[in-house]
């Protein structure tokens, strides 16, 4: 059974490269032509072409998706979104599930990619991890994403996928420090599953599986250190991821 999973994953991940890079070609024109427009209008209407974009290669692709806490983004505020990271699928499934327009912390050398790395660069905010300049750099961009354009910042605190056991690994401090000094509230954001569809330890795999992420309601950083924004945030998401079957 477990010879012919290996066979059908390699089948399916050859199929969802093809729905990925079809699909990529149609919206590519459009998200180029946003280039053209300011921020951080550009972002907004980047959103809805996110989103159709990703509920087509989805579904093609055989995976069900479902959001809930959507109701914890108040109408005129924006966040700063922190989410889980266990798989490559993460950015897909959390990007247009945000409402309103965002940005996301991202690795610099994803540009490089051909044609995708247009639209990459459009959504992100670019870092290159090796590079303390370019960390610094992209702490700034971030407070501009919140306090100059307005727009969501979803940040991985982990930093990295998480290939362990552990239900979370420890949180960096950056996203927490961001809080604390732009007075932005902070949503915590569980992703479940999404290692099942992408595994971390299969090098060309891909599984159709029923992928989810759920909000949960503001943290506020009033009156706290990023350091105690940061265990409580870690806190409530470990109790959730734990006790919550998705």
């Amino acid at each position: 059974m477990s010879f012919i999973k290996n066979i059908l994953g390699r089948v399916f991940a050859v199929w969802a490269a093809l729905v990925f890079c079809v699909t990529l070609l149609i919206v590519l024109i459009p998200l180029w032509a946003l280039g053209l427009v300011a921020e951080p209008r550009r972002s907004h209407l980047m959103q809805p072409i996110f989103r159709a974009w990703m509920a087509a290669f989805f579904t093609l692709s055989g995976i069900r998706r479902s959001y809930r806490g959507r109701e914890h983004f108040a109408k005129g505020e924006n966040y700063i979104v922190v989410c889980n990271h266990r798989s490559y699928m993460d950015p897909p499934l959390s990007t247009p599930g945000m409402i309103a327009g965002n940005k996301t912390i991202a690795k610099s050398e994803m540009v490089k990619i051909p044609l995708f790395g247009i639209i990459y660069r459009r959504g992100s905010v670019l870092v290159n991890r090796k590079s303390e300049e370019s960390r610094k750099a992209s702490y700034v961009r971030m407070r501009e994403v919140l306090t100059r354009l307005g727009l969501h910042m979803c940040i991985y605190p982990e930093g990295t996928r998480n290939k362990t056991s552990q239900s979370l690994t420890r949180f960096h401090e950056g996203a927490f420090r961001l809080a604390t000094e732009t007075g932005k509230e902070v949503i915590p954001a569980l992703l479940f599953h999404s290692d099942k569809v992408l595994p971390n330890n299969k090098g060309f795999f891909f599984w159709p599986h029923r992928v989810a992420m759920h909000f949960l309601p503001p943290v506020s950083p009033k009156g706290k250190t990023s350091e105690q924004l940061r265990d409580e945030v870690f806190a409530i998401m470990e109790s959730y991821y734990e006790n919550t079957k998705a």
